[in-house]
């Protein structure tokens, strides 16, 4: 029988209507409201039109997804989405990403159904924070400041670079993946109701300077921002919090004193090329390195605005100089965890794909960001003739 509740779920997290599902089957919007509610089966023909669309296997349909299998419904609060936007939240698009998060929070547990984690780092650090904040009668810049020097210090970085930052971040505790948000968000984050952070990354191709923003951005908002409503924020209090999580990310990707020295060498303060090697240090922009130096007031305001407009004289607000060259950094967790169950023998990679999720492998890197070729090592089928024990059958020259 047609689990019309399957198909709901991977329209939503699809960021599709029923109008626009429609348009792709060539049915009526009528018609899909209809299967979604059980009233009509499709038929066979509009089946593998679903499964072509959503990337699943034929029986996807006809019983109940992960989702429901493990009651993951209400696992994200549609509310708590932090979104990096130039954009206010619509409202579809933030139930399409709330979905997305009950599927990709359902893949972590079945990843480390059988792994056993220590209390993750980030919970500690968030309620220190919180702790930190409820308490503390600094003003607020003072306390995002001493926040973002927290976070550095107990994540473990260095006060030399921040080559580790995607690690560090995910050996905190928080899961990072990719996914395709669009040209107008830029990432978003949020705790799950099971106290679980997630961050996830645009993966448009981006420079590593802008993804580091991105990830440092978002850990504002999962330690400074923890449970607000952000969908109920109006325009001017939504700008607030997005500064404020600009300002914790450039503490906490040029921490003041070691930034202090390197802008010392510079003696062309408001040449942005004269800035180059500190964005090879920190892989940070030009943009964020002068920000971060006016803030300090290593410069002046009338200085700053002159560097800034060099930037754009130069070209440099679109493309920077080592945008090209900086490496960018990938979320590497999950796929470690993946890595690890296989070879201890604790999840069939293929199993899990094909029977347990009944789903083909572009589904996960839809969901993931995962390539899909890296699942394919766990699709080679392993020939063994039984041959461990070879009888000599050699022939044998009877005698005269």
């Amino acid at each position: 029988m047609f689990v019309g509740e399957n198909l709901t779920n991977l329209r939503i997290m699809h960021g599709y209507s029923r109008k626009q599902l429609s348009d792709i089957l060539g049915v009526t919007e009528q018609a899909v409201w209809q299967y979604e509610n059980n009233y009509t089966s499709p038929k066979m023909q509009v089946i593998n039109e679903l499964k072509q669309v959503f990337n699943v296997k034929n029986k996807y349909f006809y019983t109940n997804d992960v989702l429901k299998k493990t009651n993951k419904t209400e696992t994200v609060n549609v509310m708590n989405i932090a979104y990096r936007s130039k954009i206010m939240n619509v409202v579809s698009k933030t139930q399409a990403e709330a979905k997305h998060i009950e599927y990709l929070d359902t893949f972590v547990d079945y990843l480390t159904a059988k792994v056993r984690y220590p209390t993750m780092q980030i919970i500690r650090l968030r309620d220190e924070v919180i702790s930190y904040l409820n308490n503390s009668t600094d003003d607020r810049l003072v306390q995002i400041n001493k926040v973002a020097e927290l976070a550095r210090k107990k994540l473990g970085f260095r006060n030399d670079t921040n080559e580790d930052l995607m690690f560090l971040v995910e050996k905190s505790g928080v899961f990072i993946f990719e996914k395709a948000l669009g040209e107008e968000i830029d990432a978003y984050s949020l705790w799950t109701n099971n106290e679980r952070p997630y961050i996830i990354l645009g993966n448009m191709k981006r420079s590593a300077s802008r993804r580091n923003f991105d990830i440092a951005h978002e850990l504002a908002h999962i330690l400074l921002h923890y449970r607000i409503e952000f969908t109920n924020l109006d325009r001017k209090e939504h700008k607030n919090i997005e500064n404020e999580a600009n300002i914790f990310a450039g503490t906490f990707l040029l921490p003041e004193d070691e930034f202090r020295n390197d802008m010392k060498d510079i003696l062309h303060i408001t040449n942005p090329d004269a800035y180059i090697d500190l964005k090879k240090k920190w892989s940070v922009s030009l943009q964020v390195l002068g920000y971060r130096a006016a803030k300090l007031r290593i410069i002046e305001p009338k200085t700053h605005r002159n560097f800034y407009a060099a930037l754009h004289r130069k070209g440099y607000l679109k493309k920077e100089p080592l945008d090209e060259l900086i490496p960018i950094q990938k979320p590497m967790k999950v796929k470690s965890i993946i890595d690890l169950v296989s070879k201890k023998g604790l999840l069939d990679i293929r199993r899990m794909i094909e029977t347990d999720w009944k789903v083909e492998v572009t589904f996960f890197y839809r969901m993931t960001g995962i390539e899909s070729t890296f699942f394919d090592k766990y699709f080679i089928s392993k020939q063994d003739f039984g041959l461990d024990n070879v009888t000599d059958f050699s022939p044998r020259v009877s005698g005269k």
